[in-house]
């Protein structure tokens, strides 16, 4: 007798013990199927989920702004671009004249920083002073100075605009800026028609003269260049992300400013010619995406796998105590 009971108690055991494991095996199962949909998602979904971040940050990428003077006939605005020439050397051999009427070559202010370019007209009434406006409110925002970390170059694209003119703005910018290195770090150059227009060629910088107006046509946008004088980034518009700025700066310098956690979102993002702006690399993100389904499967096939085996326990003890309990016979 107490061997039959012992027999039936054994064979509950063990279907109990099976029970359990076809439960984990299933609980397993569905982890998978679960890790396969994640997987999915992360790598397809990721680029949809990005873009609305793209579209709130747009406003720093848009097209370059073109000012067409009170009066000015439409069709002037055909011949007014911006065409990007990334990665070509701007000449260094031009000459100009400092905003102490000093005779300078371009190729001074080369060499061991990056430069931030700007082309304006000192006696524009509209554009330039919104895109100088905007420059300098990036500059007071970033932690980079002028002068230190890098140089910033102002030319006058109007060519009878003289030293004079540039004094009276780089006075009222540096005032502005408040910052005591940019007095031998910001410039403001003036020049002939010959050695601006070998300039404006060089980045691209197409504006036109309108007579009906007497003013001139013109983009907006600022440019920077690598210290050996190589045009790396444009960045549109009259407002510029501090942000994307201090990254072009950085990648523009090689290495040579910035610090690791710059060099880490250099890894991250890159610049986009199309926008003018930075935008995260898709390898990265799916990869980092990738990563945190993964951590998150096994987390959920840990926590299924000890549920399983607190539950094979239990059984495991109940079966032992029924059978201390019949031990001698049933009542």
């Amino acid at each position: 007798m107490k061997s039959l009971e012992s027999g039936v108690w054994s064979l509950k055991s063990k279907a109990r013990r099976r029970a359990a494991a076809c439960v984990r095996r299933r609980t397993l199962r569905r982890a998978l199927r679960t890790a396969c949909c994640l997987l999915l998602a992360a790598y397809c979904l990721l680029p949809t989920v990005l873009c609305p971040l793209s579209s709130v940050e747009a406003q720093y990428g848009r097209p370059p702004q073109s000012s067409l003077p009170k009066g000015g006939k439409p069709d002037v605005l055909k011949e007014v671009k911006i065409e990007q020439r990334l990665n070509e050397q701007i000449p260094l051999d031009l000459a100009f004249r400092d905003e102490s009427g000093r005779a300078v070559r371009l190729g001074e202010y080369f060499g061991k920083k990056p430069i931030v370019l700007s082309l304006v007209y000192y006696e524009c009434p509209m554009l330039c002073n919104q895109v100088l406006n905007g420059l300098v409110g990036t500059m007071e925002a970033l932690k980079f100075t002028a002068g230190k970390e890098y140089e910033v170059v102002t030319v006058s694209f109007d060519p009878r605009e003289t030293p004079e003119l540039a004094a009276q703005k780089k006075k009222t910018y540096l005032k502005r800026y408040g910052r005591a290195e940019a007095q031998q770090g910001w410039h403001f150059l003036t020049g002939d028609k010959a050695n601006i227009d070998r300039l404006t060629n060089a980045v691209g910088f197409n504006y036109v003269w309108d007579e009906t107006s007497q003013q001139f046509a013109h983009a907006s946008a600022i440019m920077v260049a690598t210290p050996e004088g190589k045009l790396s980034h444009y960045f549109y518009g009259i407002e510029y992300a501090p942000k994307e700025m201090r990254l072009g700066l950085v990648e523009a310098s090689k290495g040579g400013i910035g610090s690791p956690v710059d060099q880490l979102l250099l890894y991250c993002y890159h610049y986009d010619p199309t926008t003018g702006r930075f935008a995260p690399v898709m390898t990265v993100i799916r990869t980092a995406g990738v990563l945190t389904v993964l951590g998150v499967v096994a987390l959920i096939a840990v926590l299924a796998r000890r549920g399983s085996s607190n539950k094979s326990g239990g059984g495991s003890g109940g079966d032992k105590w029924d059978e201390s309990v019949n031990v001698g016979g049933t009542a």
